[in-house]
């Protein structure tokens, strides 16, 4: 009979989910919650409450302030950019400040993800970071993908429903899909250094004990109809025109009014000449789709351009550097002809090697470019035009 796994385990030096990797994705990922006590032993947050404010009011960020009225268990939800003068007003209980992509906005936050190398990077969404006055909430809810709530300061209450088929059901009377019953089946203080995993679909309901911070390390899943659509929408677009219903063997109808068996047959005949039967074509499809990002139009080319001239020579002689913009999302593929590189909803054909290194690559140093393929410094060049990169000089810190 085999043993259920604990739910609380104790972090492990150089292991951050207390087990090695290849344990944690068999028996809890996308199947149990589990509490690793001390996954990062004397964690000190690289940014402090001042900060998420500050990034708050920035007109890029995407945030999101959430207070709660006890006395009449009333949410209100606000968004951002949210003005300086507005934080000495909220005063010391029952708020929370939460902000999106805080990964790209501060490389410290960002360095993070290193640890997290055990997923597969484009699965990755981001880390989003919550302050949290005493009491502060954002009510019982349900994700629909798998997250690391990483406590960085402070203290939370963590609270989940680990149970079989759980209510779902939501609030008709608040402005965020809270949960209309809660009953946990766990209950938990985390400290700084804690980490709980949760898969999708598990209830949970976090309150402030104290003013603290909460890194949340989200994944991207897009749901079957986000998949569905952005598929049929491409299928379209490239579709023949002399692709049609046909009914060559059309017989003399028993009702010309019915839509009968053989005609709904065609119909299926017809939706799949439209299908990728290439598995090529299939992997270009989706590696383009899940490059792209939220905020497409962030990442942004370096004016005045540089020649092509004086990028090699900044690279060989002196020691520039090319860092990957933040919201540039970068994955790749190996092909029947070799290998493609994604970036932002863009594909370029390289060979492995290239597609492998650049994707893999934070910065682009001279030692790098020059270890490509013409065709891979092609690509550089191409996505340093595009605003995929930004120059990082030698005085420049990073």
């Amino acid at each position: 009979m085999s043993r259920t796994p604990p739910t609380e385990v104790q972090g492990q030096p150089g292991q951050c989910l207390g087990m090695p990797p290849a344990q944690f994705l068999r028996d809890y990922w996308q199947k149990r919650p589990l509490l690793i006590r001390g996954a990062f032993p004397g964690f000190v947050s690289p940014i402090e409450p001042e900060d998420l404010a500050g990034l708050a009011c920035e007109e890029l960020a995407l945030s999101r302030l959430i207070r709660h009225d006890r006395a009449d268990d009333a949410w209100q939800v606000q968004t951002g950019p949210f003005p300086e003068e507005l934080f000495p007003t909220l005063g010391e209980r029952d708020w929370t400040l939460l902000v999106q992509d805080v990964d790209k906005w501060d490389a410290d936050v960002a360095a993070l993800l290193a640890h997290f190398s055990f997923i597969p990077r484009w699965r990755i969404d981001d880390i989003m970071v919550s302050f949290a006055a005493t009491g502060g909430s954002v009510g019982a809810h349900v994700d629909q993908y798998d997250v690391f709530l990483l406590q960085a300061k402070g203290h939370r209450r963590w609270q989940i429903d680990a149970g079989p088929n759980p209510p779902l059901g939501f609030r008709d009377d608040v402005e965020i899909k809270l949960l209309r019953e809660f009953t946990p089946s766990h209950d938990w203080v985390l400290g700084p250094g804690d980490m709980l995993y949760l898969p999708p679909g598990v209830p949970h309901h976090g309150v402030a004990e104290d003013p603290c911070l909460t890194f949340s390390v989200g994944m991207r899943a897009p749901s079957a109809a986000e998949l569905m659509g952005d598929y049929i929408d491409t299928l379209a677009a490239a579709a023949d025109e002399a692709l049609r219903y046909g009914d060559a063997d059309l017989v003399p109808p028993k009702d010309p009014n019915e839509i009968d068996a053989d005609a709904m047959q065609r119909v299926v005949e017809a939706l799949n000449t439209l299908r990728f039967r290439d598995p090529d074509k299939l992997g270009d499809w989706f590696g383009r789709f899940i490059t792209q990002y939220r905020n497409a139009d962030v990442a942004a080319p370096d004016t005045p351009a540089r020649s092509r001239i004086e990028i090699e020579w900044s690279l060989e002689h002196d020691d520039a550097v090319l860092l990957r913009h933040p919201y540039a999302r970068m994955a790749w593929r190996r092909a029947a002809d070799g290998g493609r590189l994604y970036v932002s909803g863009h594909d370029l054909a390289l060979p492995v090697r290239d597609a492998q290194r650049i994707a893999g690559s934070e910065r682009i140093d001279g030692t790098l470019y020059a270890s490509l393929s013409a065709a891979g410094r092609d690509a550089v060049h191409e996505l340093l035009l595009g605003g995929c990169y930004q120059w990082l000089s030698q005085d420049e810190p990073g």
